[in-house]
């Protein structure tokens, strides 16, 4: 009996060290997959994220800042996203790009209103990965007018 559970034990080993956890970007379920940070639905392929960990498990947030402010948080380090691989819609096709190669441009109406839409190429006026993460901290947003806007469609729909 013991050298059977050995021998299972080197074997679970064996087939679990050869296992590579597929990081490639997941389709929405739109009737069920929610933002991790602001728990809305997912609205719009072309703004959503995702980050798939080294377990498989995948987190979805709705707007790049959505990510940004969950990086920050300590459920990002338990999640191990040290070593998550995020992937964002392209804000032209839907194309998942990597956010970390992705360029960012300023001034897109996105899902929670930070603004920044993902592009495959660099262009004028855009933003490496790291320079949007620190406009977001600096607070470079459209959050402000968005909250805004959003306050007075409450207030309209309430009369």
């Amino acid at each position: 009996m013991k050298k059977l559970i050995a021998i299972s034990v080197i074997l679970f080993s064996i087939i679990s060290c050869n296992y590579e956890v597929d990081q490639s970007p997941h389709e929405i379920n739109w009737d069920r997959d929610i933002c991790v940070n602001c728990l809305m639905g997912m609205a719009d392929q072309k703004y959503s994220v995702q980050s798939i960990n080294m377990h498989g498990e995948v987190l979805w947030y709705d707007d790049l800042g959505c990510l940004i402010e969950y990086m920050g948080s300590p459920d990002w380090e338990k999640y191990e996203g040290e070593n998550a691989i995020s992937w964002i819609g392209d804000c032209e096709t839907g194309e998942w790009l990597d956010v970390k190669k992705a360029w960012y441009r300023y001034g897109d109406r996105t899902p929670m209103g930070y603004g920044y839409g993902a592009l495959k190429n660099k262009a004028d006026s855009t933003f490496s990965f790291e320079e949007t993460v620190q406009r977001i901290h600096d607070g470079i947003t459209m959050r402000d007018s968005f909250i805004k806007e959003k306050k007075m469609d409450m207030h309209m729909h309430k009369k």
